[in-house]
């Protein structure tokens, strides 16, 4: 996921059922690339351009390269998730319907599956077998809309409304930050907002954090957990939510709710948790990132295994409510601890970091892309063990927006 497009948009286009969009264009499929893991990468343009889908068989090495290599794909933005061996592109429409391609890997090349089409989304998660996706509105007293889509049959197998006006209670509406999946529940953290008077993100209470816990495939509302020794869950666009091996699921703020345009919240960025089999936080865990990490906050993560998750994080001079940061660390929630990572580039060489990133789950590497701002992209591999980056796969051509593997 791009965070220049969370800056300026708070809308995506996905697509539900078969549609006619125009297909993928292959360039020179002769000299792909073969291999499980997908990078997709927007080329260098002064222009809107599309992302281009490559494949590579090692992160660690070699060079990749977008120039006769890759799928083009139709429309400039898109986001991705992987479920159920598939992988789902998702276009945005700009406010127009956009197309969800799906594909999977054969003999190391992606083969498309499909296309989909539905209304605007906002939050999207693998739920058993299914994608569910939530339309979420940005104005008080509209309702949310959700819908089950079947990773077998790539067919709608069902759909309903929230009512997100009623949920916070306050008189304000709840946006979901993200949904996922707590053992047979759906967890959905949301940031209350206003959603009217030239305000629309911003809230009069900055200073708290929401669960809505949902039946699934029902999507019931069983419950709303709250937190006041946090601001919200997650950012705009960003899961905030990471489940251990042992169930226990923990939640990231980064504390940039605003009030007026202006960041308003008092608490700070910290680590909470809701223990296996509950829907409760745990009051007796408290993990303050800020001042673990000398006054930074986290902005995503990525949950590797054993408890570690390489964050992103900025520091107080550039936080933001939509700034993805590129101080780079290894978080424990077991121990409360955080390190910092060694040997990414220097930070006023770095352009941008990729948001959707790539781990075994091993519980001590993760693949991460950093584009430079002399144009140069590059994986980096991190290792939690002893909180380093090795440079990897250089790609060449545009910007990294994604590592995922089939």
């Amino acid at each position: 996921m791009k965070s220049t497009l969370k800056n300026a948009c708070y809308a995506m286009a996905l697509a539900v059922g078969i549609s006619s969009c125009s297909k993928d264009k292959v360039n020179n499929p002769a000299s792909d690339n073969k291999g499980n893991y997908i990078l997709t990468v927007t080329p260098v343009a002064s222009t809107g351009v599309a992302d281009y889908l490559l494949t590579a068989d090692n992160l660690e090495s070699g060079t990749l390269s977008t120039a006769g290599n890759g799928l083009e794909q139709d429309g400039t933005y898109r986001y991705y998730v992987t479920t159920n061996n598939k992988f789902f592109s998702m276009l945005y429409g700009q406010g127009n319907p956009g197309a969800v391609t799906t594909y999977n890997i054969q003999s190391g090349k992606l083969t498309k599956l499909s296309n989909f089409q539905t209304e605007t989304v906002q939050a999207f998660a693998p739920v058993n077998n299914d994608l569910l996706l939530i339309k979420i509105p940005r104005t008080f007293g509209n309702k949310a809309n959700w819908y089950k889509v079947d990773t077998d049959k790539l067919l709608i197998t069902g759909e309903g409304q929230i009512d997100v006006a009623n949920l916070t209670g306050n008189g304000e509406t709840a946006h979901f930050s993200w949904v996922k999946q707590v053992n047979n529940k759906v967890f959905a953290p949301y940031f209350s907002i206003k959603g009217c008077c030239g305000d629309s993100f911003g809230t009069k209470y900055p200073d708290s954090a929401w669960v809505a816990v949902y039946d699934y495939p029902s999507m019931k509302l069983e419950k709303v957990i709250k937190d006041d020794r946090t601001s919200f869950i997650g950012r705009y666009f960003v899961d905030g939510l990471g489940v251990l091996e042992n169930g226990d699921t923990y939640a990231f703020s980064s504390s940039v709710a605003t009030t007026g345009g202006v960041l308003s919240s008092k608490k700070p960025s910290a680590i909470t948790r809701i223990n296996a089999g509950t829907t409760e936080f745990d009051k007796n865990y408290y993990f303050n990132f800020q001042e673990a990490s000398g006054g930074m906050n986290i902005t995503n993560w990525i949950y590797i295994g054993s408890g570690n998750f390489v964050v992103n994080a900025t520091t107080s001079a550039e936080k933001g409510a939509y700034s993805t940061g590129a101080h780079i660390g290894i978080v424990n929630v077991n121990s409360k601890t955080f390190k910092a990572v060694t040997g990414m580039p220097d930070l006023d060489k770095i352009g941008s970091v990729t948001d959707h990133n790539f781990t075994p789950k091993d519980g001590r590497t993760a693949y991460m892309g950093v584009t430079l701002k002399d144009g140069s992209s590059y994986v980096y591999k991190i290792d939690a063990s002893n909180a380093t980056a090795t440079q990897g796969l250089k790609v060449e051509g545009g910007t990294i927006t994604s590592i995922s593997k089939l």
